[in-house]
């Protein structure tokens, strides 16, 4: 896994990753949806398959999670975000990345989340744009 020390969050707020993402890496529960979303795609820039497996909730969850080395991840945008019941939310984003040397491309989804005993999961989502074949969601 590869992990920044001082460096910005990959997640795209202005902390440094230990203060943003990396306190749930970590392993501190995620407030909310949007900080569950945040830190699993910044896990994914880090390829962190163990921290992505264990945020994912069991109904979906793949047995493991292959990363193209030759994906590099360019930026998030969290388009909304918004409680839809006592333990669920909803997260809509665009992650922007690139293959290679080809074009950047956008998976942009909306994202369903799941809070049991006091931790947020990603369950599924609905994409919204198609993104190259192969590609998983962050």
């Amino acid at each position: 896994m590869k992990r920044p020390t001082e460096t910005k969050c990959p997640c795209g707020s202005a902390l440094a990753y230990e203060r943003c993402c990396g306190r749930w890496h970590a392993g501190v529960p995620a407030p909310d949806a949007e900080s569950l979303m945040r830190s699993r795609y910044s896990a994914f820039v880090m390829c962190n398959e163990p921290y992505l497996l264990a945020t994912w909730h069991g109904t979906g969850r793949p047995k493991s999670i292959e990363f193209d080395p030759n994906q590099k991840w360019l930026g998030l945008k969290i388009v909304d975000a918004c409680v839809t019941g006592p333990d669920t939310a909803e997260v809509e984003f665009i992650a922007r990345f690139r293959v290679g040397g080809g074009s950047a491309a956008r998976l942009h989804e909306r994202s369903r989340f799941l809070k049991e005993s006091g931790r947020w999961f990603y369950v599924d989502g609905d994409i919204k744009d198609r993104p190259a074949p192969g590609r998983s969601s962050p």
